[in-house]
């Protein structure tokens, strides 16, 4: 990989370079543009120390970002990290930058001592899959999750 590629573990400093990716990424799941709603959100989440994200920057340019959340496990009495966001740009997809993200995360829920790491991807995502299933993530074939709206 480049020398021209730099990771950085992003905090409050850092939003202006991480909302584009951010909205862009919610943009890419179907959501509406919402500039102001994602700084918002981010902000929150990494001032209540509510989220880790990672960004890289090709060039000094921000380019793809992971996000995880800490949860806990009942069952191992100890914490995982529910990873619950990752986006590359399209003209920066296809140079292993969303799997130095993937590394990036597992080491650091490794050096926090997290049994073990979790995610959920759209059904019809098969190329983000294959790259999840070639990095050592396994598919559950024990549990099937559910989902249910608050909203009214």
């Amino acid at each position: 990989m480049a020398d021209s590629i730099e990771i950085v573990h992003a905090g409050a400093e850092h939003l202006q370079e991480i909302v584009p990716l951010f909205d862009a990424y919610r943009c890419w799941y179907g959501e509406r543009s919402d500039a102001d709603g994602a700084h918002r959100f981010l902000a929150q989440r990494l001032a209540a120390a509510e989220s880790e994200i990672f960004f890289v920057r090709m060039k000094s340019q921000p380019v793809a970002f992971i996000q995880l959340y800490p949860l806990f496990s009942s069952l191992a009495m100890d914490h995982i990290w529910l990873l619950n966001d990752l986006f590359v740009a399209d003209f920066a997809r296809g140079r292993g930058i969303g799997t130095l993200l993937l590394e990036t995360a597992a080491e650091f829920a490794r050096s926090l001592g997290a049994v073990r790491m979790e995610l959920a991807t759209a059904l019809d995502n098969k190329t983000v899959q294959s790259v999840y299933e070639a990095h050592g993530w396994v598919r559950d074939t024990e549990f099937v999750h559910y989902s249910l709206s608050t909203n009214n």
